[in-house]
């Protein structure tokens, strides 16, 4: 690394952790905020408020490393800028692209850092810091609905293999932070949507292998011994609908037990994500979570544009410190440090504000996921390189 590298890379590195560092309190103070009205009900204590905090800070890393990588970019350039230090380098036969190529390589290292802690540790964090919380309040995750959370499975043949044979839909009032199922209601219908069996438990666990054992079983089994006609078949003469209907579902059987052994697609890791911030999940949990909604039919916009975001997000990096860069050729009549760092705010503000639209437009439109999530880096590329244009000209 040669001397001049090494000095963009120290004073870059160090002004974007002091901005991130500043970031990371402002945000870990309002969320303590948040929290303090939960403090002294159940067992849920300050100290329990402090972990809480503390385990959302990767997450947070993550989401204002962009503009911390911006904002302290743009601090350096504006200190090289009013200290002419990079006029001198300038006439050190340092040319734009070489500036760029440095911003490039040290922008390269914040988007390694911002992967790391947006796939290996926010992942882990976040669930862990949820767990936390519901643990020290002595109460269970449930979802929005007052009947639980809801999840749509797929019935194969063979288990968890073979030719879809029917749907299930899978219900669980609670699930606690051990990851033990409370109350556990199962409908399962079969390729004609018509209800085969209904399976009620009062608990249950994963046991590994696309499995749960669940305990305190009630099966309700509904044996057809014949078909509704299809739409647009004659009923034979004589024969109601009906009496069809009531001949189908005549057969009847239940039956209780201590266990049952239930193969399914639903694993913990699905309903950990089904129930998580798609901001706050990896790309692989994504991914994987987008093809069990598709291969069920469900809605997965949301969960696209999450996907494309969590690839495009942290290369918006070198994009936004080659924005930073035209700063340096902006002299002390065009603006001191304090008003840079102003439009550089302005800057990050603004990119924030766009990148949201259009994730918002993602999920509500038929435009492509990838197309929401990159556009906005595209725009402020388009931006720079318009702005390196113009201060080399002038």
């Amino acid at each position: 690394m040669s001397i001049l590298q090494r000095y963009f890379a120290v004073n870059i590195a160090q002004a974007t952790a002091f901005v991130l560092v500043a970031f990371l309190a402002l945000i870990s103070f309002m969320d303590l905020t948040s929290e303090l009205p939960a403090v002294g009900r159940g067992g849920y204590e300050f100290q329990h408020a402090i972990m809480y905090v503390l385990l959302l800070v990767p997450g947070n890393i993550y989401q204002v490393m962009p503009v911390a990588a911006l904002l302290g970019t743009i601090y350096t350039m504006a200190q090289f800028a009013s200290s002419s230090e990079f006029t001198i380098m300038r006439a050190s036969s340092m040319s734009t692209r070489m500036a760029g190529w440095m911003l490039f390589k040290i922008g390269i290292v914040l988007v390694l850092i911002t992967f790391v802690f947006g796939e290996l540790i926010t992942p882990r964090t976040a669930p862990l810091a949820e767990r936390v919380r519901l643990a020290a309040k002595g109460s269970a995750l449930s979802a929005d609905f007052r009947s639980g959370m809801w999840t749509k499975d797929s019935v194969h043949s063979e288990g968890v293999k073979g030719p879809v044979v029917g749907t299930r839909f899978f219900n669980v009032r609670q699930i606690r932070p051990d990851g033990q199922l409370d109350d556990v209601r199962l409908y399962e219908f079969d390729a004609n949507m018509r209800m085969r069996a209904l399976i009620t438990a009062k608990s249950g666990r994963y046991s590994g292998n696309n499995t749960w054992r669940l305990n305190d079983v009630i099966e309700t089994v509904f044996s057809n011994s014949r078909t509704l006609p299809a739409p647009g078949t004659p009923v034979p003469q004589g024969q109601s609908i009906a009496a069809s209907f009531g001949q189908e579902t005549a057969a009847v059987a239940t039956r209780k037990l201590d266990t049952l052994d239930l193969a399914s697609e639903i694993t913990p890791k699905i309903l950990s994500v089904s129930r998580s911030e798609p901001e706050r999940m990896s790309a692989n949990e994504l991914a994987a979570y987008t093809r069990h909604l598709a291969e069920n039919r469900q809605e997965t916009e949301r969960f696209k544009v999450a996907f494309w975001k969590k690839i495009i997000d942290p290369l918006s990096i070198l994009v936004l410190m080659a924005l930073a860069l035209p700063f340096a050729y902006l002299h002390t009549r065009s603006g001191g440090v304090s008003l840079k760092i102003f439009v550089g705010i302005m800057i990050g503000v603004a990119f924030l504000l766009l990148n949201a639209l259009f994730s918002s437009l993602g999920v509500l439109t038929a435009l492509p996921a990838f197309f929401t999530a990159a556009a906005p880096s595209f725009l402020f590329l388009l931006l720079a390189i318009g702005a390196l244009r113009w201060v080399e000209r002038h």
